[in-house]
């Protein structure tokens, strides 16, 4: 018997929070000034604030206001002024107490001196590259508040747990493709700023999501540094990895073939193109990149070896002979792209989805002259990362073509993954 749909029909009730109108002719008597209409928002958070407050002194007292307890023992006892930092700026509340002192409000701790809001306005200011001494004066200027550098540095500190919980948060036990590349940061280590490298993992999910698997400072790469990125991320659950996508990192490729034997290495085909472009003048740049363009372009390896051949022996493979050299260096790193069909070389042709990441952190940290430590460099990189990631939206268009051929050249290493 087919189901009938029955259209639901809210009831119509007020809203347990919604001011009155006759509130609001009083609050609100004529036209009014910016700043009057500020100060009746602080008088109206001060008043729900303390009705919160004395709210929980009710509960925990088990009685209201003006009526007798049920039995002697613990009762009111006043109230005492506390001035709290909020998104606002500072604001005095009437905290009430109780005879014996056992009271605890939880919307504002006992000890505590903000609202969760002006940590929060804290940390988006951090996130967003100020430095300290930029969000002080920011502080001092938009809310009359003095805070110390100490006070500010306390504050995003305090999100190094979530880091830690970031870092460690298991992962999916297959990756079609992960992207790895690094930018370099100054970090001050024992006294001398270094010009210390950040690794980053970008990781495309079988439905073409995206997701930063992790952050790793390391002052050298190297085959050790990489194993130890491999067997953490085993570690966290990944058992393969389908196409790793680099910008020929030293001692990568023999360190993913420890952790992922099964993986296929392919250097990023514009990573080269640049770095052949690096040997060439500004006014030649345009010429030489479409002499190559055949090389990556051939629909298989013999046809873009026949291209190498012909820029090598042609006008600008001669006039700069270090840009075929690179490319036969990287030959056995660069072939896998042609095993590939062309929905699937759009996906792994270049690393600009960890590149465009990259520009957005470096436009962060630019103002940075250096970081103290390397806890505060993967502090600030990590609430970037936070901020950069919530406006990720559903997979490239391409991808769900890219995803059929997955299924077709991997088979089950790829349709088991996706359950």
């Amino acid at each position: 018997m087919p189901s009938i749909k029955k259209t639901k029909v809210a009831p119509v009730v007020e809203a347990p929070y919604q001011i009155k109108r006759e509130v609001l002719e009083e609050l609100i008597p004529g036209p009014m000034t910016a700043e009057g209409v500020e100060s009746i928002f602080r008088q109206i958070k001060k008043a729900l604030l303390e009705r919160a407050l004395n709210a929980e002194l009710t509960h925990h007292l088990g009685y209201a206001k003006g009526e007798a307890p049920a039995e002697a023992g613990n009762h009111r006892n006043g109230s005492s002024p506390k001035t709290v930092l909020t998104d606002d700026g500072p604001l005095t509340l009437d905290i009430p107490r109780d005879r014996m002192g056992s009271f605890e409000p939880q919307i504002i701790g006992k000890h505590e001196r903000r609202f969760t809001g002006f940590d929060d306005k804290i940390v988006s200011m951090y996130a967003r590259g100020m430095s300290v001494r930029e969000i002080q004066g920011h502080l001092l200027e938009m809310y009359a508040v003095e805070v110390s550098p100490q006070f500010i540095s306390d504050v995003t500190d305090a999100v190094m747990a979530e880091v830690t919980e970031w870092q460690n948060r298991p992962l999916e036990p297959m990756y079609p493709v992960v992207f790895f590349d690094c930018l370099r940061v100054k970090i001050r280590d024992e006294g001398t700023v270094r010009n210390k490298a950040v690794y980053l993992a970008l990781g495309v999910l079988p439905d073409g999501s995206r997701d930063v698997l992790g952050l790793w400072i390391e002052q050298t790469e190297g085959a050790k540094f990489w194993l130890k990125v491999f067997n953490e991320l085993r570690n966290r659950g990944v058992q393969d990895i389908l196409i790793a996508v680099v910008d020929g990192l030293k001692g990568f490729p023999e360190s993913i073939e420890t952790a992922f034997p099964l993986a296929t290495v392919q250097t990023c085909i514009v990573h080269l193109i640049r770095n052949s472009l690096d040997y060439v003048s500004w006014t030649n740049r345009k010429a030489v990149a479409a002499a190559l363009r055949p090389v990556y372009t051939a629909p298989i390896e013999a046809a873009a070896r026949e291209a190498l051949a012909a820029f090598e022996n042609g006008e600008w493979g001669q006039k700069h002979p270090t840009i075929a050299a690179a490319w036969h260096r990287n030959w056995e790193r660069v072939i896998p792209f042609f095993a590939f069909p062309p929905d699937i070389r759009r996906v792994i042709y270049t690393t600009n989805a960890i590149e465009s990441l990259h520009m957005r952190l470096r436009k962060i940290i630019k103002t940075r002259g250096h970081f103290p430590s390397d806890e505060a460099a993967i502090k600030l990189l990590w609430l970037a990362l936070r901020n950069i990631t919530a406006d990720w939206g559903k997979a490239a268009k391409e991808w769900k073509a890219a995803m059929n051929q997955f299924a077709l050249l991997y088979a089950e290493r790829f349709t088991e993954a996706r359950g």
